[in-house]
C-alpha cells in the first residue's frame, strides 16, 4: 500500500491519493465531499499540516510545468507542483533567483505559497508570499478564482500561508529577484555566547542579504550558547553553476535512530572546525549555503523509524535574550539533543498572508528524535516558554501543539476558517482550529 508521509514521519501517513486532474473533475462535477481533500506537494512539511488521514491527498508533484518566464522582468508563472529547484535551474542563468528560499530546494511552488516559507533574508525580503503576484485557485464547487492583492484579495491573503485549506492551487505567478550570480560570498563569524550573537545580529542583517546562526546546542558551561554566524551576499560575476546531485544518501530506514549525544557532538565539532577553517569571505555554490541538507538524500531517516519533531518558535526582540537561552536550557535539561539548531532574526516586512508565521524578533529551530512522551513533554515546555515571552509557534512545522497555543499564536485563524473550502481539511486544522470552532460555534462557521 502506498503511503504519503510528512517529512518528520512522526504522524500517521495518508494512504489515499488522487491526481490533480482527477480531483478537478470531481470538483467540477459537484462530487467533492466535505473534508475530503488536501493538496500534497513533495512532502517536505515536518508535521501533520500536509496530512488528511481520513480523506484523500491531491498529489501535485506531477502538475509541474513552468508556464511562462520573462527574463527581462523576472516574472514567472508555474503550476503548483513545480519545484523550486526547477525554477532556479531555469531562471538563474538569466540572472534571476527566488527572492525567498527555505532550507530545501525540493519544495513545490504550491507548498511554498501554502506555507508562506521564509529564508535567511526575512529582514530584507519578507516571506515568499511577499513576492507572489497572482494565484489560480479552484474551489470545490468547481469555480476557478484568479486571486491578486487587488482582486479577490481576501482569498489571496487566506491562501498565502493558508496550509492548502482554501482550495486547490493550480498555479502561481511570482516575481524573482535580480542577482549577479546564484553563487554567494559567505563569511563565517564565530561567537562565544548568545549575548555575543545578539550584539552582532542587527548589524549583520543591515550589511548582508542573508544571515543565519548555527548554535552548538550541546555545549555546556562557559561554552554554552557558542555558535557561528553565517552571512552571505550573491556574487556579482554572472556565472551560473548548477547544483550537483546529492553525494550521499540514507538508502533505507535503520531500525533505530543513529543521531545520539555522541554522534551529534562529533558532528558539531566537525562542522565547527570546517567552517572556522574558511571564515571568508569565500565563494560557495548556492546549494551549499541555502540547502546544505539536500546533499544527503533521505537524511530524515537518521532519526529512526519513529521520526522527528521540529519545534520552531519566534519571540519578540525585547524578550529574546531571556527566552532563547531558556529554550536551549530546557532541551539540555530534558536530555534531548537537537541535530540542527538554527537562530535567525526576523525583520518587519509584513506578509499578505493571514497566518504567516514570521514577525519581528528572533526565531529558533530545534530538531528532536521522537522518543514518545518524553519528547512531547519537552515540546510543551518549549511552547510555554515561547508563549510567556509573547511569541508564537510555527504551525507549518508542528505535529502536536495544543489548540490553545495555536490560537494564541495566530488570533486571526477564524478568518481562514471562514474562507476555508469546506471540502479541504488537514489533520493539523482538525486538531486545532476545528476544536476551537466547536468550542465557540457562534463565532465561526460550523465545521462540516
Amino acid at each position: 500500500m502506498a503511503r504519503w508521509h510528512s517529512f518528520g514521519r512522526a504522524t500517521p501517513a495518508s494512504t489515499r491519493a488522487l491526481g490533480v486532474e482527477e480531483a478537478m473533475a470531481l470538483m467540477q462535477a459537484g462530487r467533492a465531499a466535505p473534508c475530503a481533500f488536501l493538496a500534497y506537494g513533495n512532502g517536505r512539511s515536518y508535521g501533520d499540516s500536509c496530512q488528511n488521514v481520513s480523506g484523500s491527498l491531491i498529489v501535485t508533484h506531477g502538475w509541474n510545468r513552468i508556464l511562462s518566464f520573462d527574463p527581462r522582468s523576472g516574472l514567472l508563472r508555474a503550476q503548483a507542483g513545480a519545484m523550486l529547484s526547477d525554477i532556479i535551474a531555469l531562471a538563474a542563468p538569466h540572472g534571476w533567483f527566488p527572492a525567498v528560499v527555505p532550507g530545501t530546494r525540493f519544495v513545490t511552488l504550491g507548498g511554498a505559497v501554502a506555507n508562506d516559507v521564509h529564508g535567511k533574508n526575512h529582514h530584507r525580503r519578507g516571506t515568499f508570499g511577499c513576492h507572489v503576484e497572482a494565484l489560480t485557485l479552484m474551489r470545490s464547487d468547481g469555480t476557478v478564482h484568479e486571486c491578486r492583492r487587488d482582486r479577490e484579495a481576501a482569498l489571496f491573503c487566506a491562501t498565502i500561508g493558508g496550509m492548502g485549506l482554501t482550495g486547490l492551487i493550480l498555479d502561481a505567478t511570482i516575481r524573482l529577484m535580480r542577482v549577479g550570480a546564484a553563487d554567494v560570498e559567505e563569511k563565517v563569524v564565530p561567537f562565544s555566547s548568545l549575548d555575543a550573537y545578539f550584539d552582532l545580529a542587527e548589524e549583520a542583517d543591515s550589511e548582508n542579504e542573508y544571515a543565519v546562526a548555527w548554535i552548538d546546542q550541546l555545549a555546556r558551561g562557559t561554552r554554552a550558547g557558542r555558535g557561528l554566524l553565517l552571512t552571505a551576499n550573491h556574487a556579482r560575476d554572472g556565472v551560473f553553476r548548477p547544483a550537483g546531485r546529492a553525494r550521499l544518501a540514507v538508502p533505507f530506514q535503520p531500525p533505530f535512530g543513529i543521531l545520539n549525544g555522541l554522534s551529534l557532538r562529533l558532528f558539531n565539532a566537525a562542522y565547527r572546525r570546517a567552517k572556522e577553517r574558511a571564515p571568508g569571505p569565500r565563494r560557495t555554490g548556492y546549494a551549499d549555503y541555502f540547502f546544505p541538507l539536500d546533499g544527503v538524500r533521505h537524511w530524515n531517516r537518521l532519526y529512526g523509524p519513529r521520526g522527528l519533531f521540529q519545534h520552531q518558535s519566534v519571540v519578540p526582540a525585547g524578550a529574546a535574550r531571556r527566552a532563547i537561552p531558556a529554550l536551549l536550557e530546557a532541551a539540555r535539561a530534558a536530555g534531548q539533543a537537537s541535530f540542527l539548531t538554527v537562530l535567525k532574526r526576523f525583520g518587519a516586512v509584513p506578509s499578505p498572508g493571514i497566518l504567516s508565521f514570521p514577525r519581528p524578533g528572533y526565531t529558533l529551530t530545534l530538531d528532536f528524535p521522537n522518543r514518545g512522551r518524553k519528547t512531547l513533554q519537552l515540546m510543551e515546555v518549549l511552547d510555554e516558554i515561547t508563549m510567556e515571552a509573547g511569541g508564537a509557534v510555527n504551525p507549518y512545522k508542528d505535529a502536536r501543539m495544543a489548540a490553545e497555543t495555536f490560537a494564541a499564536s495566530f488570533p486571526a485563524w477564524r478568518e481562514v476558517e471562514r474562507l476555508r473550502d469546506p471540502a479541504f481539511m488537514s489533520d493539523f486544522w482538525r486538531r486545532t482550529a476545528l476544536r476551537l470552532a466547536r468550542a465557540a460555534p457562534t463565532t465561526v462557521r460550523a465545521a462540516e
